[in-house]
């Protein structure tokens, strides 16, 4: 039987490096996207052009009846769900004295919320011996200022993982993070100046900003054979950055 993967946010970014990732270790995939189809679509053609299978699930990770037919497409299309990867999420920068309600909500609501629902949906389908991977941030070791609601979303999802973990005791399922450090996809350089930038390729001491394929390697070892033994723990992928 093909094993399946889930990958929310899967339309750009991290997402779209784990899941061309995954489909190149054989696994088929669920591209989940939330606005745009045209970036999904293209992204299942490419996979499907290198011999894999996948599908593209349209669905807003808050909300509670996309994210259960996102599992159920899966579910019906792939036969059974092996991995789950929860890659979506928004940044937008606020500082705290803003009092910016509005916003604080939107992120907490995708970022947290999301997280929430899809992870139980994850451990509702998620077949014996799966892997359940989760993004947060390495970001949380910096407090810069104007990330207070994005850090505080991201520490809430670490939170999850490791409560969702234990809650999964007996079912030999693992329950990860992965905490990325800078990247260069759109949802980093949105608002950046190009000094702000170069600053943050000097944070680690590889003295770079990360690659999406950097990342998509940690998530390939979590979900493969030889990280079957991580469980409940944050993976920092990030070159020393934090």
């Amino acid at each position: 039987m093909t094993r399946s993967a889930i990958v929310t946010g899967a339309s750009g970014g991290l997402g779209s490096a784990a899941a061309r990732r995954l489909a190149n270790d054989g696994f088929a995939i669920a591209v989940n996207y939330s606005g745009d189809s045209g970036p999904a679509e293209r992204l299942v053609t490419d996979l499907k052009a290198a011999g894999g299978h996948a599908i593209a699930v349209q669905g807003d990770v808050t909300d509670s009846g996309d994210v259960e037919n996102l599992f159920k497409q899966t579910l019906t299309t792939f036969g059974c769900i092996d991995v789950v990867v929860h890659a979506a999420g928004i940044m937008p920068l606020l500082p705290i004295a803003a009092g910016d309600i509005t916003t604080f909500d939107k992120i907490i609501a995708v970022n947290l919320r999301g997280a929430f629902l899809v992870l139980g949906h994850a451990a509702r389908h998620i077949a014996s011996g799966g892997r359940i991977i989760a993004f947060s941030s390495s970001l949380l070791a910096k407090c810069f200022p104007a990330y207070g609601p994005y850090i505080a979303s991201k520490a809430g999802v670490e939170g999850l993982v490791h409560v969702l973990a234990n809650e999964l005791r007996g079912r030999n399922i693992t329950v990860n993070a992965v905490a990325p450090g800078p990247v260069p996809t759109e949802l980093f350089l949105k608002g950046k100046t190009e000094a702000q930038i170069n600053e943050f390729k000097k944070m680690p001491p590889l003295e770079r900003l990360g690659r999406p394929e950097d990342v998509a390697g940690v998530v390939s070892f979590l979900a493969g054979p030889d990280g079957g033994w991580v469980n409940s723990q944050v993976i920092r992928a990030n070159g020393g950055f934090a």
